[in-house]
């Protein structure tokens, strides 16, 4: 019986570590909670930010803001979600390079600066307007950067029996974000002259930033990273220190660790890309399948309903455009309540169940929903209620697609694998406003769009069929079973 981290690199630089059983044996602790809230406020910021900049917009073509044509204000959300594609894709090689914490520090920095940069945007000529992109570029670069190395190192240092379901709540939490969001720009808007507010508005993300900045800085580096990197000592003060603040919360005397659960590691280069496509595309063909195929359902839905939902109050059931915020509220808690109920069931009942269950229920809901909207018997409040019961499932169902990405590739690709499916999903889903937005039209033509209500349940249903025959049953498992680390050898005994 062994709790050692390491029994050291042998001659041929192989280092045993049991450093992955001592992670997942430990009970919850407030270790866990703070990694948690210092780590989970990426959802809220991004929640948070979608949400401000889109309320903003319209005010941003007024006289006395920056006085923007409509084209001008509908390009800044395209290059801020190409800008969370570029962050993703950067900063998630370099998340598996250089560290998960060297990582989310850098990435929230780069979402602040950007950010506060958007508040400072003053004019409207060619230099102002080309400031303004570059800021809100940035912004999507640092908060994009912040999927990859977040999910990683939430998975990387929570015991397995939680996993699912605080990956599943922390990434729900986007909808608190939308929520906060949505009640800053009502206020703001009706407490401020509008020259004054939209500058504010960006700078309540940093705000909130800024307060989760001196947690970030306290967290260790991920333990299983450095055993990988074979920085031993450095993974073996780190899995001391968490030890030391559960066993400081009042835990009972952790158990020593079988040294049959070790697992033994050649550090090797960092991954390139042709390494890392060999990797997802031939060594693990149908999890990345599975991975781009959740991924894209689930973006191409969110994507057509959440950026049009305005635009069916207004258009399809005459609300007042000042009254369409209070629904996004009632949409909003419906996704956040889904991931903080159902998520616990991802663990005890399993992944391919609940992921399988979310997808196909969500879609059929939809379906349904559908025909209702095309026979007539919806309405403004009954169609929103339509809404929060379909996206309680199917945001739960969301939440695990970001689950299952970054839980079931090898460690040391593990950022890079978040950030290409993420790519990939925002590439496919933003055809979906597009889309449903030449399908309102005037809103007149109900049966076009019952049509596309019906392809988003049909697309939904088939991410959960995927699920179904491809699923990997991850629940209660140690990554290192999930998904054996590329560094991993066989040493004989």
């Amino acid at each position: 019986m062994s709790s050692s981290a390491t029994a050291g690199p042998g001659a041929s630089g192989v280092i045993r570590s049991v450093i992955p059983a001592r992670i997942d044996r430990l009970p919850w602790a407030p270790f866990h909670t703070r990694m948690v809230m210092a780590l989970g406020v990426a959802w809220v910021l991004d929640g948070l930010e979608i949400t401000i900049a889109g309320a903003i917009g319209a005010v941003l073509t007024e006289k006395g803001t920056l006085h923007l044509t409509s084209g001008t204000v509908g390009f800044i959300a395209t290059v801020y979600l190409l800008g969370e594609v570029f962050g993703a894709l950067l900063f998630g090689k370099l998340s598996d390079a250089l560290g998960r914490k060297n990582l989310f520090i850098v990435t929230l920095g780069v979402y602040l600066a950007g950010n506060a940069a958007t508040a400072l945007v003053w004019g409207n000529d060619t230099l102002a307007i080309g400031f303004l992109f570059l800021t809100r570029f940035v912004a999507g670069m640092g908060i994009g950067g912040e999927y990859a190395a977040i999910n990683s190192a939430i998975d990387e240092m929570m015991p397995a029996r939680y996993r699912g379901r605080v990956d599943i709540a922390v990434n729900g939490t986007y909808w608190a974000g939308a929520i906060l969001g949505t009640l800053g720009e009502l206020f703001l808007l009706n407490a401020l002259p509008h020259s004054i507010a939209w500058r504010v508005g960006f700078l309540i993300g940093p705000v909130l930033g800024l307060c989760i900045w001196n947690l970030r800085r306290h967290l260790p580096e991920s333990p299983r990273w450095l055993i990988m990197h074979g920085r031993e000592q450095e993974a073996e003060d780190n899995i001391a220190f968490i030890e030391r603040e559960v066993r400081g919360a009042g835990a009972a005397e952790l158990p020593p660790i079988d040294d049959s659960k070790a697992i033994d590691i050649k550090p090797q280069d960092p991954v390139n890309f042709v390494h890392l496509a060999k990797v997802l595309f031939v060594q693990y063909t149908s999890r990345s399948i599975l991975s781009a195929t959740l991924m894209i359902t689930q973006s191409f839905l969110y994507n057509a309903i959440f950026f049009t939902y305005t635009l069916v109050l207004t258009k399809v059931y005459g609300i007042n455009s000042s009254l369409a915020p209070a629904f996004l509220i009632a949409f909003a808690v419906g996704n956040l309540a889904g991931p903080l109920v159902l998520g616990h069931l991802f663990d005890s009942l399993g992944r391919r169940k609940m992921i399988a269950g979310t997808y196909i229920l969500s879609g059929a809901l939809l379906a349904l929903s559908a025909i209702a909207f095309q026979a007539g018997l919806l309405n403004a409040y009954t169609q929103t209620a339509c809404w929060c019961v379909i996206f309680f499932f199917a945001s739960s169902g969301a939440s695990a697609a970001y689950l299952t990405v970054s839980e079931i590739f090898p460690m040391e690709i593990r950022a890079q694998a978040i950030a290409l499916f993420f790519a990939i999903a925002q590439c496919f889903g933003a055809f979906g406003p597009w889309f449903y937005g030449r399908l309102i039209g005037s809103g007149a033509d109900h049966g076009a769009l019952t049509l596309g209500y019906l392809i988003g349940a049909g697309v939904m249903v088939v991410g959960g069929l995927v699920e179904v025959f491809l699923g990997i049953d991850a629940e209660g498992k140690s990554l290192e079973d999930v998904a054996n680390p590329l560094s991993q050898v066989s040493v004989p005994v």
